[in-house]
């Protein structure tokens, strides 16, 4: 007898990886195709939206193939996707036309800064955000002036626009799905919270045809059905989120209070806070109220703080500078050390987000001395991770004003014990590392297309199936703790003075 499962798909920055999801919650057959991400010019961060697709596929078309020789029977799909990333492409061959701008671009912050005053106390209770420092409709509204062949093909009548949501659900459908689902949405800084709906009045001001607009369609929705040309399968597509999003399902918050931190390209923490919009909307302007997931047409929301570059600062002291051969051996050494003593790292090769937003400051490795080992520089670079997430912490849970009742954590760098201990220190609590939980986003996609009784009943049905996973307790005392921290925020307060006094 065959075994149902669900083909999930987790499109993220860095690589795509597509996998199958059973009942009891496990991931199999996991395939990794890698993505890069250009930087031509300080600002801009770019990707090759063709190169996602065709990975996408391929990923997903080898999955299939190993689900059907193991009798694995696919009932449906899930996307979890990177947001905000934008895509413009012809609709009618299907490729990109300009490289996709990805979510950690920064190059029209300036812009959107003088438009602060006027609009920033208008956006922060309606989208849950200030005007931000990118934007995919201010970055379309560009190239619809300045690309000849963006604007020929809006003439025309033939030009796409959308996140990769949109870009994968118009892809990958044979009904050609022009969509956009709310975590992707309210990612944008232009949607609606209360209501399900676009912000047009803000959309307008930044110079972007309403017509270009996709369709608004909740995270759990029939968002098509996939091309059988293309996939292989003809199966629906049920669902549809941001990665962190579904991280956060996969990691089984789905109460108020719950909060989760996923580590990849950056460090993301979401706190649940129900189906009522938090109490403090914009008193950091770090922490951003967004739509947790959207079904049955009811939204759960969330507080979200990040670190934009944590796993890619990894990379690039192995990769670019040589420090270190892998963000294994980063771990290892930093283990073989009790402190850092006295050097500090302030993850921010794209700008600082957490705890208030300044595009300008950069990454700073500080304190060093002839006596300063590799060791202590790795305890350095985990060390700053986990300070950017107590901050995200205590800033998520400010705005939102609900204490937190526990943290899990997910992703690649939580297989880091240094680092999730780190995190317990810092912030005083304990921190919950589910199995699998680099996997987290692939079983949370799925887990929202299943849990109407494809699979599962229900999403409490479908988070039962996880498991208990492994608790890091804080291992600190208070007065170290507040001294730590004091000494990091003061480091993180003389870089930004630094940026905002030239």
């Amino acid at each position: 007898m065959s075994i149902p499962a669900i083909l999930s798909v987790d499109e993220g920055t860095t690589g795509t990886r597509a996998a199958w999801v059973t009942a009891d919650g496990s991931v199999h057959g996991t395939e990794y195709r890698p993505l890069g991400v250009s930087s031509p010019r300080a600002g801009v961060v770019e990707q090759d939206a063709n190169l996602i697709l065709s990975r996408t596929i391929d990923a997903c078309r080898t999955v299939i193939a190993r689900a059907s020789a193991e009798d694995v029977h696919l009932v449906g799909m899930a996307i979890a996707s990177q947001r905000c990333t934008a895509v413009l492409w012809d609709l009618q061959t299907g490729t990109a036309i300009v490289p996709a701008m990805v979510w950690q671009d920064s190059r029209y912050a300036e812009e959107l800064a003088a438009r602060g005053p006027a609009w920033d106390d208008f956006l922060i209770p309606r989208v849950g955000r200030a005007t931000g420092v990118r934007s995919p409709y201010l970055w379309a509204a560009h190239h619809l002036r300045e690309t000849a062949e963006v604007a020929e093909a809006y003439r025309d009548k033939r030009l796409g626009f959308g996140t990769i949501d949109t870009w994968l659900l118009w892809s990958l459908t044979r009904e050609r799905t022009y969509a956009t689902t709310s975590t992707n949405a309210t990612s944008s800084g232009a949607y609606r919270l209360a209501d399900h709906s676009y912000q047009s009045s803000w959309i307008e001001e930044l110079g972007f045809p309403a017509d270009l607009l996709p369709e608004l369609r909740q995270d759990a929705d029939h968002l098509g059905t996939t091309d059988s040309e293309r996939l292989g399968i003809s199966v629906p597509v049920l669902a549809a989120i941001g990665d962190q999003h579904a991280g956060t399902l996969g990691l089984g918050c789905l109460r108020q209070g719950q909060a989760m931190c996923v580590h990849g390209t950056g460090s993301f923490v979401d706190l649940v806070t129900g189906t009522e919009l938090p109490k403090n909307p914009g008193l950091h302007e770090g922490a951003l109220t967004l739509t947790a997931w959207r079904r049955r047409n009811q939204s759960m929301y969330a507080v979200e703080s990040f670190t934009a570059t944590t796993g890619s600062a990894l990379n690039w002291a192995c990769g670019t500078l040589n420090w270190f051969d892998s963000a294994e051996m980063i771990s290892t050494l930093a283990a073989t050390v009790s402190s850092a003593n006295g050097v500090m790292f302030i993850p921010a090769l794209t700008g600082l987000r957490t705890p208030v937003i300044e595009p300008k400051v950069r990454a700073s490795l500080t304190g060093m001395a002839t006596s300063t080992t590799r060791a202590e520089v790795a305890f350095a670079i985990l060390d700053g991770i986990a300070q950017s997430v107590a901050t995200s912490i205590q800033s998520a849970e400010e705005v939102a004003g609900t204490p937190v009742s526990e943290v899990v954590v997910g992703g690649g760098l939580s297989a880091s014990d240094t680092l999730v201990q780190l995190q317990a220190d810092l912030t005083g609590l304990p921190m919950r590392r589910l199995p699998a939980s680099d996997k987290a986003s692939l079983r949370g996609a799925a887990f929202l297309a299943g849990s109407e009784g494809l699979l599962w009943d229900s999403l409490e049905d479908a988070v039962a199936t996880i498991g208990e996973g492994v608790s890091f307790e804080p291992g600190t005392s208070p007065a170290d703790r507040v001294e730590r921290r004091e000494a990091w925020q003061a480091r993180v307060d003389s870089e930004v003075r630094l940026v905002r006094n030239k």
